[in-house]
């Protein structure tokens, strides 16, 4: 089991003038990287000082996006937590290896993503390397990071642990939900639900949610909240773009109009496979040419993967009617599925961030007769129980 933890901006504290950015400082010997590392794992980027990231007139957040950034904001499943319709989502692991660089390009993100009117960052250190012992501003934690201790503790003190660590790095009181990103088949459904119920009665978090689990996971979780009278889930982080659609727009709907579960979904890119760069192949300087995405190589250049390649070539026209770029395209045909609370966007420079929170502006214009079109085009709409009935 791992534990994803989200915040939204409106609970984080201000830091004080001794969290400034590590990267200012000219020096990069080990112990200095290593605090560097520590600091932006710790939400350093965004917790160090809110005022860093307010707009230079001092415009607040609601009402920035209501004049400025036309931001949707959405509840969070049926709970009353609201988010940005767009979050910031994980940051590409191959960045660490510039790590000092990295925090000023961090912090470039941070700062475009809530000036556009984003309330929720969703990190996860998951993606680098597989280590998983701290926080961004969501990380990964295997029931609370320290699994070498002997005898091992139960899920629920060694959670209680890894979470309490967690906010005094964060200088949090608590954090808005806490994620356990897919089920763990050698831990019972009851200490799962217990232990992220223990964390929600201790002030910790506000709510809990699942990220990777099946239909069939989410409701027991469900059953055995509703039995032992604990606290059920509220959303599942889901991967969903044109070509992963069956979870999202068929399983999820139907638990959130049963259970009240909704919907935080992430790659709306796909990996980069949507961006369009790989067209014409795997350019060098791409994510796909690296070692470690050799799985990514091996899908794009499959046969399934030259057919979206051409899929993707018929999308393009429906893209410059709209004014938009494909990316925007897919990131805007995401957000008009209404079962969707917010899009988690990964972005690896200011450009690409900027390009994709312009869907903003391209999802009034998502009609039903372009959805149909793009339905048309992709030929992969899947059909819900509803759909057979009539």
């Amino acid at each position: 089991m791992q534990v994803s933890i989200a915040c939204t901006e409106h609970n984080l504290k201000s830091r004080n003038g001794e969290d400034r950015l590590m990267s200012k400082q000219g020096t990069t010997t080990p112990n200095v990287v290593n605090a560097a590392r520590a600091k932006f794992r710790t939400v350093a980027i965004i917790a160090r000082s809110l005022g860093t990231f307010t707009p230079q007139h001092h415009i607040s957040l609601k009402e920035s996006t209501a004049k400025q950034t036309g931001m949707k904001y959405r509840n969070l499943g049926k709970s009353g937590l609201r988010v940005s319709c767009l979050g910031l989502g994980s940051f590409p692991s191959m960045w660490l290896t510039l790590f000092i660089s990295f925090l000023k390009v961090a912090e470039q993100l941070m700062t475009i993503a809530y000036e556009s009117g984003v309330n929720l960052f969703d990190t996860a250190e998951v993606y680098a390397a597989g280590k998983r012992s701290s926080l961004v501003i969501t990380t990964k934690l295997y029931w609370g990071g320290n699994m070498a201790s002997f005898p091992p503790l139960p899920p629920s003190p060694l959670l209680l642990l890894g979470l309490k660590a967690s906010l005094q790095r964060l200088q949090l009181e608590y954090v808005d939900v806490v994620f356990a990103n897919r089920p763990d088949n050698n831990t019972p459904m009851e200490e799962i639900v217990r232990a992220m119920t223990h964390v929600i009665n201790q002030g910790m978090a506000m709510y809990w949610g699942t990220s990777r689990w099946s239909a069939m996971e989410i409701m027991e979780a469900y059953s055995v909240a509703r039995q032992f009278n604990m606290i059920p889930p509220v959303c599942e982080q889901a991967e969903y773009h044109l070509f992963q659609r069956e979870k999202v727009e068929v399983q999820l709907p139907e638990l959130y109009h049963k259970i009240g579960v909704g919907a935080m979904t992430w790659s709306p890119l796909a990996c980069g496979i949507i961006s369009g760069k790989y067209g014409n192949g795997v350019p060098e300087s791409s994510r796909a040419s690296l070692k470690c995405y050799q799985w990514l190589k091996e899908k794009i250049v499959s046969e399934e993967g030259r057919k979206q390649q051409i899929k993707l070539k018929d999308l393009s026209p429906v893209a410059e009617r709209l004014g938009c770029t494909l990316p925007q395209l897919a990131v805007a045909w995401c957000l008009r599925n209404e079962g969707v609370s917010s899009v988690l966007l990964g972005s690896s420079n200011p450009e690409q961030l900027i390009e994709n929170l312009g869907a903003i502006q391209v999802l009034p214009k998502m009609t039903s007769h372009i959805v149909n079109e793009i339905d048309n085009i992709l030929g992969n709409k899947p059909y819900s129980k509803k759909d057979y009935r009539s």
